[in-house]
C-alpha cells in the first residue's frame, strides 16, 4: 500500500480520536486535513485521494451519530479522473455533504479541479451551517451567497499563509452578521508557513475564541443564534434589506 495514503489514515484516526474527546455541538478541521497541503503533482494526489463515501469515514458517521454532534473537516477528494480541495461536513444524524473548493489558489490550480459544487447551508442541530475553504474568504460574494441562504456559521477550513484573512473575517462576520470559524494550520511545511491564529469570529467582528499561532489545540465556545437571524443594526437599518441591488455589477 502506497506509504503516503498510510500517512492520511494515522491523521483521520488523529482527527477521530480529537472529534470523540470534544464536548462540543460542531467541530472544524482544518483545509486538507487529511493529506497536508504540500503535493507534488497530480499522480501523488489522486494515490492520497478519498471519494466522499469512503469506507475510511465510518467511524466520523458513526461518533456524529452516537453522541449527537457533527464535524467539518478538509481533505482532498476523487471523483473520477477529477480531483477537488473539499471540505466534508458530517451532521449529528450521520449524514455527509460535501463542498468543493471555489477559488484556488497559487499552486493548488495545478493540482486541483474547479470547484463545481457552489455554496449551499446545511441544518446542524438546529443552527444554518454553510461552507467555505482558505482563498474563498478573498472573494467578499462567497461569504455573502452563503449568508443570504441564511445561514448561522460559516465553517472556514484553511491553510492560511498570508496575514490576512484573520483580521479580515471580522469585516466578513459584521457585514453579513454571521458566526465564522475558521480552522487553520501551525507550523510549516516544505514551502509554506502558515499563520496559525484560528478563530471564532461573532457577528459584531468580535474574537468569542483564538487558538493563538504557534500550538495545536482545540478552542469551543457558544454562540447565540438569535443575533445571526437579526440582520439590524438599528432600529431602521437591516443590512440585507437595505441592499440596492440594481445598484450593483456582479
Amino acid at each position: 500500500m502506497n506509504i503516503a495514503f498510510e500517512n492520511t489514515k494515522k491523521n483521520l484516526k488523529r482527527i477521530e480520536k480529537f472529534y470523540e474527546k470534544t464536548k462540543t455541538d460542531i467541530l472544524v478541521f482544518p483545509e486538507l486535513s487529511l493529506s497536508g497541503y504540500e503535493i507534488e503533482n497530480r499522480r501523488t494526489l489522486k494515490e492520497i485521494s478519498f471519494e466522499k463515501k469512503n469506507k475510511e469515514f465510518k467511524n466520523l458517521l458513526r461518533i456524529s451519530r452516537d453522541m449527537n454532534k457533527a464535524i467539518v473537516f478538509g481533505f482532498s477528494e476523487r471523483e473520477g479522473n477529477k480531483l477537488f480541495n473539499s471540505s466534508m461536513l458530517i451532521d449529528e444524524r450521520g449524514r455527509s455533504f460535501v463542498y468543493r473548493k471555489s477559488h484556488l489558489f497559487f499552486n493548488e490550480k495545478r493540482l486541483f479541479d474547479k470547484g463545481d459544487t457552489g455554496f449551499f447551508t446545511n441544518r446542524v442541530k438546529g443552527a444554518k451551517v454553510g461552507m467555505m475553504i482558505c482563498f474563498d474568504w478573498f472573494f467578499p460574494e462567497a461569504m455573502r451567497t452563503i449568508s443570504l441562504m441564511g445561514a448561522d456559521i460559516v465553517a472556514h477550513p484553511s491553510n492560511l499563509v498570508m496575514p490576512y484573512c484573520q483580521d479580515a473575517m471580522k469585516t466578513r462576520c459584521l457585514e453579513n452578521r454571521v458566526f465564522a470559524v475558521t480552522a487553520n494550520r501551525i507550523g510549516e511545511e516544505e514551502n509554506y508557513k502558515f499563520t496559525g491564529g484560528s478563530r471564532i469570529t461573532g457577528v459584531n467582528g468580535d474574537i468569542l475564541a483564538d487558538s493563538g499561532k504557534k500550538n495545536e489545540c482545540i478552542k469551543t465556545c457558544f454562540i447565540d443564534l438569535k443575533k445571526s437571524r437579526s440582520k439590524k443594526i438599528n432600529k431602521e437599518n437591516d443590512l440585507f434589506k437595505d441592499r440596492r441591488r440594481e445598484l450593483y455589477v456582479l
